[in-house]
């Protein structure tokens, strides 16, 4: 197997709602997120999204997202992410997943039976204005297993 780039995404939350949850073994949080952003690369447009993200006593974010890019050329290709995300460190918290997509326009119907790798990080805006998110998008492709 080897990655190819796919595309690079650039988005906020300017909305988001959370719910704390404390237990035994200490306190977990249900969040909601309104994610705004574009994407450039093979796929290139506005990038709209939901997240509702578990985290964990460890602070650990566990990324529950699903939205729809809509192309710079009129398609629209659906998108769900999962993963993990860290709450450190501080200035550069880094994000690790999966990202599987769905269209039905050509070129990117294409993408329907595709499973992508994600590497990225959440940057904190200045004066505690929430995040700056920034993930590279890679698709897996396949390859057969050598001997």
């Amino acid at each position: 197997m080897r990655l190819e780039p796919l595309y690079r995404v650039r988005f906020s939350y300017p909305e988001a709602w959370f719910v704390e949850l404390d237990g035994e073994r200490g306190t977990e949080s249900q969040h909601f997120f309104i994610a705004e952003g574009r994407c450039e690369g093979g796929i290139s447009g506005r990038f709209r999204g939901a997240n509702h993200p578990r985290r964990r006593t460890d602070l650990t974010y566990l990324p529950d997202f699903q939205g729809v890019i809509e192309t710079d050329d009129g398609s629209k290709v659906m998108f769900d992410y999962r993963g993990y995300g860290r709450a450190y460190p501080e200035q550069s918290r880094p994000f690790v997943g999966t990202g599987m997509h769905v269209s039905g326009d050509e070129p990117y119907s294409r993408l329907n039976d595709v499973v992508c790798v994600i590497c990225g990080e959440a940057r904190p805006l200045p004066e505690g204005a929430g995040f700056s998110i920034v993930l590279d998008v890679q698709e897996l492709v396949w390859e057969p297993p050598g001997d």
